[in-house]
């Protein structure tokens, strides 16, 4: 593929990525203020974006056999423990930017125990199966997440249990 292909595929892969998320999260807004129609239609082009992306990605050679793509995830989740987060974070201090700071930290954490998860998964797969996976919860607050019974409260953020979203 040539090199300026490559970059406009990668731009739009990320422009219908953002999109995608971007409609997600306005038809949750919108569910909250009582209009679900415009939330169902938010989540009908979301879709339609997550398409287009899925499309995009796939012209890049970006999906492989299940192992190869949970290598890609703790690769990423990785990247984002050890040099992305930490260095946001540390910009946001330098600014004072306590919201920004704490979105980080939360996010970092996370991502410390998805890639723990994700190379759990790699073992299994690279051994011929599946991976043993009870109920997975995720803190819609801090996206704190773990695996089995879901806590009281968040050790992350101390949100409810009832904040807790399960997979």
């Amino acid at each position: 593929m040539r090199k300026m292909t490559e970059d406009d595929l990668k731009a739009a892969f990320a422009g219908e990525s953002q999109a995608h998320m971007r409609y997600l999260i306005f038809a949750d807004r919108a569910e909250k203020e009582g209009r679900a129609n415009v939330a169902r239609l938010f989540r009908a082009i979301a879709f339609a974006e997550q398409v287009h992306a899925t499309n995009h990605f796939r012209n890049l050679g970006g999906i492989g056999p299940s192992a190869d793509n949970l290598g890609a995830a703790i690769a990423g989740e990785t990247y984002e423990v050890e040099e992305m987060y930490p260095a946001f974070r540390a910009v946001a201090q330098l600014q004072n930017e306590a919201g920004a700071q704490m979105s980080f930290n939360g996010a970092e954490e996370a991502e410390k125990v998805h890639a723990k998860m994700y190379a759990e998964a790699k073992g299994a797969v690279e051994s011929g199966k599946d991976v043993k996976l009870g109920n997975v919860y995720i803190c819609e607050v801090c996206v704190w997440t773990v695996e089995g019974d879901v806590p009281d409260k968040c050790p992350l953020c101390n949100a409810a249990r009832d904040k807790f979203r399960k997979f």
